[in-house]
């Protein structure tokens, strides 16, 4: 049985990787898998390996598609691509997680609603660089083979690093010369538009140009970046997921709602977007709000954004300690205003709290998933193992955890 804190094969090894050597020696590892791998299903050699980070957000939770502010950081775990160009016209695509063998599928015919699965993710960036212009002619395709260990249905961003893993090795195929930013724009598009799940830009961004030992505070607006020194292993913490393993599904409306409500909130307001209602004139933009259904999506967006600010504010301080607090202030935000939370997740947050942790939320768009943990590195094997005991007297499934370590983003593997 796994320890507290042990994320076990199927929630990625690489998370317990302690030195530079162990992280080399797995991601050659990682790479031959691949590369074998995509012999054994497509035949012939791969043109490379490209990876792309799952990703867990410290604070700015449901604040993307609202212009705001937000500060994801990268997870060990990857969604790992071999591939090579077809002159044919052709799309192969095979996942070593998923059974049902490989999807093929002619690239010039792809259009929103053709494709369903996982493989709606790898062909929306096909379709979203053809859009654009980027791939075209008949002859442009390519065989891809996908391993992944980010935990899917977790909150961890498991569709934006298929996405962005994807993006990037065609990218390197065709010669495309597109930024980390532009690549997470398109694979925005991909989601939005061909699979169907209107969701933000952070998680595309956060796979696309985080930075190993950092947090990355984006502007979703302009996109403007800033990468924050996060070495929690210096101050004596620890940053725990614990996977409640319920899952969730955003395509399913209830995101869509959300989002549909703050649009509407903005437009009531007279704003292009809820990040313009600053957070000293919160009280007055609630109350001239006619639908009270509007008003705590709209008090969690300003606050948030605030929150954002707030960490951003104590990082630079070099004062990790003390962002505890705001973390747990955004959990009760999404739980009672936003209203995305689940009792798993508030169990997972309530009991980390009282066995001594420095504070604790949902991460993610909510209705399941993950919640993160801050812990003095000291007392993380305690945290973790009350956390397990309050979901097994509450007769839930053993939730997952391990350790948030902030990794690389996008990257070729074998190269």
């Amino acid at each position: 049985m796994n320890g507290p804190l042990n994320p076990g094969a199927e929630a990625g090894a690489e998370a317990g990787a302690e030195s530079e050597a162990e992280a080399e020696a797995l991601n050659a590892a990682q790479t031959a898998e691949a590369a074998d791998g995509f012999r054994a299903v497509h035949g012939g050699e791969p043109a490379g390996i490209w990876a792309a980070p799952g990703r867990v957000n410290l604070i700015g939770e449901h604040t993307d598609y609202n212009d705001g502010f937000v500060m994801p950081l990268a997870l060990p775990h990857t969604t790992r691509v071999a591939a090579a160009r077809r002159d044919d016209g052709a799309l192969a695509v095979h996942s070593a997680d998923v059974s049902g063998g490989t999807v093929r599928l002619r690239a010039e015919k792809l259009a929103p609603g053709t494709v369903g699965g996982w493989a709606a993710y790898p062909a929306g960036v096909v379709w979203a660089l053809r859009e654009a212009g980027l791939l075209s002619g008949r002859e442009t395709g390519a065989d891809l083979y996908i391993r992944s260990d980010v935990p899917t249905g977790a909150g961890l961003s498991s569709s934006a690093a298929l996405e962005v893993a994807t993006a990037v090795a065609l990218n390197d195929l065709y010669g495309l010369g597109l930024t980390p930013e532009r690549i997470a724009l398109l694979c925005r598009r991909a989601e939005n538009e061909f699979v169907g799940v209107p969701c933000g830009i952070m998680d595309q961004m956060a796979s696309a140009r985080c930075t190993a030992g950092h947090a990355l505070h984006l502007d979703t607006r302009d996109l403007a970046v800033r990468q924050i020194p996060f070495d929690l292993a210096a101050a004596g913490l620890r940053l725990l997921v614990v996977d409640t393993r319920v899952r969730h599904a955003l395509a399913d409306g209830e995101y869509a709602r959300r989002r549909a409500g703050c649009e509407e909130a903005a437009a009531a307001l007279g704003v292009a977007a809820l990040r313009d209602v600053p957070h000293g004139e919160l009280d007055a933009a609630l109350a001239r709000l006619a639908d009270p259904a509007l008003r705590p999506l709209v008090r969690h967006v300003v606050t948030e954004n605030r929150r954002v600010e707030e960490v951003t504010d104590l990082l630079d301080a070099g004062d990790p300690r003390s962002i505890g607090p705001v973390l747990t202030a955004g959990h009760a935000s999404l739980r009672d205003d936003f209203a995305v939370s689940c009792p798993e997740l508030d169990l997972a947050v309530e009991t980390a709290g009282a066995a001594g942790a420095l504070g604790a939320r949902m991460t993610g768009g909510g209705f399941g998933g993950s919640a993160i943990v801050l812990v003095e590195a000291a007392g993380a094997e305690e945290v973790g193992a009350e956390v397990a005991d309050a979901f097994d007297a509450a007769g839930h499934p053993a939730p997952r955890l391990f350790e948030a370590v902030p990794s690389a983003g996008a990257r070729r593997l074998d190269g």
